[in-house]
């Protein structure tokens, strides 16, 4: 089967599908192709290069199934390898996801603001550029996470090993922050336990601008699905059906 009037999406795992509830809000019509590449995941840990050659890879694999857009859904992906895959396809939609650093930033100038994201992702020279042209406008705090992605793709939310992780990272900022960027795709899924550490935050993720940014390029190329009943497909590298179940139920929490 083609799927000519699909977008495609990647990620490492569940956090794409955070990505997936934004573009559902702004193109309620489109059809979806989510990808997870449970079999690779975590990318973080990965050289760079390889996490470019899988990316590459992913790309190849939904765009051979004839998508008309892809979104990568994954900061380190994006970083690592958006620009060689729009080398590779120069006619095709392809919208990466950047860290909501600037509006953050705009909104609490002076302020602490914490960037929470993978350590991997917090050494990546793009993600490096983009908090060094902004640090003089805020106080900008970078905080690794190692492991908190493991646990959020272990399909239990309410894992008290979550709140103890974040309470080790974030803890000591309680009453000093009102504001928090969220540099990976799969920590949505834990923003009550973050609110609950913090308080009264704003909270800031790439999802709904990247979003907006499919919707456009979609728009402006006359590709916008007029679906009555879109369909969502889910598929796994693992093969696994117990991964796509949890893709889905993540869809609707």
């Amino acid at each position: 089967m083609m799927y000519s009037d699909y977008v495609g999406i990647f990620d490492s795992g569940v956090g794409g599908v955070s990505v997936l509830r934004e573009i559902v809000k702004v193109l309620p019509r489109e059809n979806i192709l989510y990808f997870g590449d449970a079999k690779n995941a975590p990318y973080g840990d990965r050289p760079q290069e390889e996490i470019a050659q899988i990316s590459l890879a992913n790309a190849d694999y939904l765009f051979n199934k004839g998508v008309k857009a892809l979104v990568i859904a994954c900061n380190t992906a994006t970083s690592s390898a958006a620009d060689i895959i729009r080398k590779k396809y120069p006619d095709k939609i392809v919208i990466g996801i950047e860290p909501a650093i600037k509006p953050a930033v705009e909104e609490h100038p002076g302020e602490n603001i914490l960037v929470m994201a993978t350590t991997g992702t917090l050494k990546l020279g793009k993600f490096q550029q983009r908090m060094n042209e902004l640090r003089d406008q805020a106080n900008l705090i970078s905080i690794p996470c190692p492991g908190l992605m493991d646990l959020i793709e272990q399909e239990d939310l309410q894992n008290p090993e979550i709140m103890d992780l974040l309470e080790k990272y974030i803890g000591e900022y309680r009453g000093q922050t009102r504001a928090v960027v969220m540099g990976c795709t799969h920590y949505p899924f834990v923003e009550p336990q973050i609110r609950s550490i913090l308080g009264d935050i704003d909270v800031y993720n790439g999802a709904s601008g990247e979003a907006r940014e499919l919707a456009h390029q979609l728009e402006e190329r006359g590709l916008l699905s007029a679906s009555e009943n879109p369909d969502i497909i889910f598929e796994s590298s693992d093969g696994r059906t117990e991964t796509t179940d949890f893709y889905r139920r993540m869809l609707n929490i």
